[in-house]
């Protein structure tokens, strides 16, 4: 799906998220991808929402200025027989006179309108910051996860999933955080802190200074933890990764954590983690907790100071009541954005982590990417060539070694051999999973390489050793490989992979929910629904990976005959460790360290009395065997 309209948003609404939605359904990709997310590219789609935020802003600060006002009005004007001579009072008495009473009435209506005026301005700076917030975690939150699916499947062997899901959810649940508290709310404090400098210093520029002594202390001591806080921060969402990590991988993985009873194990394993991670964020901790009470202190001497000052100077008549309450008014409220701004150092060290750990993501290169002419792949007629293709996974030692072999439109090749001798390797290279560090892959002969990877696998279909099923109604896992199918297609393919038969038993038919991964289905079952998958695509290339393995006779037979159904008229590649089925195969290659060592058909190389000959003799003494005993 596109990411939609990049304009200003408005807050999130169900109406704006179907209409947003329904904009994704063209075949087009997600859009482009930046290397680098910047700030500024983040929040640029969001202007018109930052701009009325910033008016809100705006307004909260002149509220914070006019609040201690009517105060002064009250101890000046209304409780002294000598009322105030400045400038602002004398307006204030052009238009109500010396009367004490009515000077209490507008000090009162004051208190309120400026509290309503700051209750509007909050209101707005919160709902437009939230709305920004959501969205950006949103346009955030798609941009990575779309990356993460563009990646190589060599970037995927490496990188614990945990760790991913954390980066997609955590890492920027931190920023928009920071975004609704923190990005706003330091414009709000760094204006409030501009204004009101300026008015003590109207008031009295010997205060201010005296009152400001304590800054520089301030800004060397919140500068130097916000850098060790960050550190602590990064340690923290690392060790939180691991921890989602481990989860994710023990729960995917619960059948065989009950099967070797490893339960207590596990927990255990959670439990170290679990430990280190408390270590590392109680450390964390304690460098946010030693903050905040510092600047207080620092806060509490500058305070004193000011305290100290205007005090004799009220005593010796220099200095009004009213005018040293105010100032103390002002000073409280000059100090407290600074001690806000120490606090959302918290924030901000989550959320800049967050930031540099789906950066991380977000510039790490497509492995397998488009070359720039890349083209729409033709309706493949479906020849298969390698020439000389050597591949190694991460520079590692070679896989696969100068491997050349020709598989001709509508003939089943089979590959067989030892166990780590390049198999799966090779079928992985010719949907272009991975590429080959040298060679070239063809189809009707031209590099695969030529080919948007997209329009080269839509001509493709699999059945994998692994067959992976989504928590979704069993048309829909039928269905996905090609969703613009019709019910009736849907129960068509069914039924040619022999999987009608037990569908409609279900509770709910085919709007029966698969649990995840398909694990309440039987082993045949989930297979005959990967076979109803790649039916429904009906594509000229077909790759199977051991798609009998494990079943039981019956359902192997059942198997069977859905995939002699799936093979007919397909370029089949298929991956075999039985050799009995696959001795009907047109041309069999048999892999060995890497390289073709023998091919042609059952009977060659039975004559050839190589590789092949000895694997189907030590197959078939095994079955001997086993039918003796």
């Amino acid at each position: 799906m596109d990411s939609g309209n990049s304009g200003s948003r408005p807050a999130i609404h169900p109406l704006i998220v179907e209409k947003r939605l329904s904009e994704k359904n063209e075949p087009s990709p997600h859009r482009p991808i930046q290397r680098r997310l910047s700030i500024r590219t983040l929040l640029r789609p969001h202007l018109g929402s930052l701009t009325l935020g910033f008016v809100a802003i705006a307004g909260e600060s002149l509220a914070n200025l006019l609040e201690p006002w009517p105060l002064k009005i009250v101890l000046d004007d209304v409780l002294r027989s000598k009322s105030s001579n400045a400038w602002t009072m004398r307006i204030v008495h052009a238009f109500l006179g010396y009367d004490k009473m009515a000077l209490l009435k507008f000090a009162c209506a004051a208190v309120l309108a400026i509290a309503v005026f700051d209750a509007i301005c909050t209101y707005g700076e919160k709902y437009l910051t939230t709305s920004v917030g959501q969205w950006v975690s949103y346009d955030l939150r798609l941009s990575i996860y779309s990356h993460i699916q563009r990646l190589s499947l060599a970037f995927h062997d490496q990188k614990r999933t945990g760790d991913l899901i954390s980066r997609v959810t955590d890492d920027i649940e931190a920023i928009q955080s920071f975004i609704m508290n923190g990005l706003l709310g330091v414009l709000i404090n760094a204006m409030t802190l501009v204004g009101m400098i300026g008015v003590m210093f109207y008031l009295n520029w010997r205060f201010t200074l005296i009152a400001l002594s304590v800054v520089p202390a301030l800004f060397v001591m919140v500068y130097s933890y916000t850098r060790r806080i960050k550190k602590a921060s990064r340690e923290v969402r690392k060790k939180e990764g691991e921890i989602t990590s481990v989860v994710e991988e023990v729960l995917s993985s619960i059948r065989v954590v009950k099967a070797f009873a490893r339960e207590d194990y596990e927990v255990q394993r959670l439990e170290r983690e679990s430990l280190e991670a408390v270590d590392i964020a109680m450390r964390a901790r304690s460098l946010k907790a030693k903050l905040t009470p510092l600047v207080g202190i620092v806060v509490a001497v500058g305070t004193g100071l000011v305290l100290w000052f205007g005090a004799r100077l009220v005593l010796t008549g220099a200095l009004s009541a009213g005018g040293l309450v105010v100032f103390i008014l002002y000073l409280g409220k000059m100090y407290k954005p600074m001690q806000e701004i120490s606090k959302m150092t918290d924030t901000y060290s989550k959320a800049a982590v967050g930031y540099e750990r789906i950066q991380e993501v977000l510039q790490t290169s497509v492995g397998v990417k488009d070359t720039p002419k890349a083209r729409r792949a033709p309706k493949f007629h479906g020849d298969i060539e390698f020439e000389n293709v050597s591949f190694a996974y991460n520079d590692e030692a070679p896989v696969l070694n100068g491997v050349s072999l020709q598989i001709k439109a509508g003939q089943v090749s089979a590959l067989v051999g030892p166990t780590g001798a390049g198999k799966t390797s090779i079928i992985s290279l010719i949907p272009r999973f991975y590429d080959p560090s040298s060679g070239v892959i063809k189809i009707d002969g031209t590099d695969i390489k030529r080919f948007q990877q997209k329009s080269l696998r839509h001509q493709m279909s699999f059945v994998l050793q692994e067959t992976v099923l989504f928590h979704a109604p069993v048309w829909q896992n039928i269905a996905y490989g090609k969703p613009s199918c019709t019910r009736q297609e849907i129960i068509h393919a069914a039924a040619l992979a022999n999987a009608s038969e037990f569908i409609d038993k279900m509770p709910d038919g085919y709007n029966t929910i698969i649990g995840e991964r398909g694990m309440t289905l039987s082993g045949g079952q989930r297979q005959r629904i990967a076979i109803a998958r790649a039916v429904i695509r009906n594509t000229p290339i077909l790759i199977l990976d051991e798609p009998t393995s494990g079943l039981d006779s019956a359902s192997e037979q059942l198997v069977f005959e859905a995939l002699d159904r799936l093979m007919q008229g397909k370029t089949v590649a298929v991956i075999a460790h039985r050799l009995s089925t696959i001795q009907k195969a047109d041309v069999i290659f048999v892999v060995k360290d890497g390289h073709i060592v023998e091919s042609g058909k059952h009977e060659e190389l039975m004559k050839l009395n190589g590789v092949y000959a000895e694997l189907h003799n030590l197959q078939f003494q095994d079955v001997v065997t086993a039918e003796v005993s």
